[in-house]
């Protein structure tokens, strides 16, 4: 059993940078890969980056490309999402999912065994 915390969301204006961060507790955090979802009111839960068990490989969805960045700290069982350049439309419910399943990343969200229950960020115009 794996259990996810999220912190670091909030309320910022557009352009402005934000770090979300993602604490487990349970089995060694290396065992599994990370991935970041996001999800806004009336719309399905859409992928937003990935980390590999050793942090060697990521995946990002090309809207956040060369904006986030997906990092993990396997020495404090964290996983990070630096958002820079925020956009109205980044506004969501961010989540962390965690796999035992693929070592590497993937952008299923059926392929994630564990998730947090969210933090919220709101980007104003």
């Amino acid at each position: 059993q794996v259990h996810l915390v999220e912190s670091g969301g909030g309320l910022v204006q557009a352009g402005d940078s934000l770090r979300l961060s993602c604490a487990a507790s349970g089995r060694t955090f290396s065992t599994y890969a990370m991935g970041w979802f996001r999800q806004a009111p009336g719309k399905e839960r859409q992928f937003v980056a990935a980390i590999s068990r050793s942090g060697s490989t990521t995946d990002y969805a090309d809207s956040v490309k060369d904006r986030f960045t997906i990092s993990r700290d396997n020495t404090k069982n964290t996983v990070y999402l630096q958002m820079n350049n925020l956009k109205p439309e980044d506004t969501a419910l961010y989540s962390c999912a965690a796999t035992y399943r693929v070592a590497v990343t993937t952008t299923r969200p059926t392929a994630y065994d564990y998730w947090g229950q969210g933090t919220q960020v709101t980007v104003s115009s």
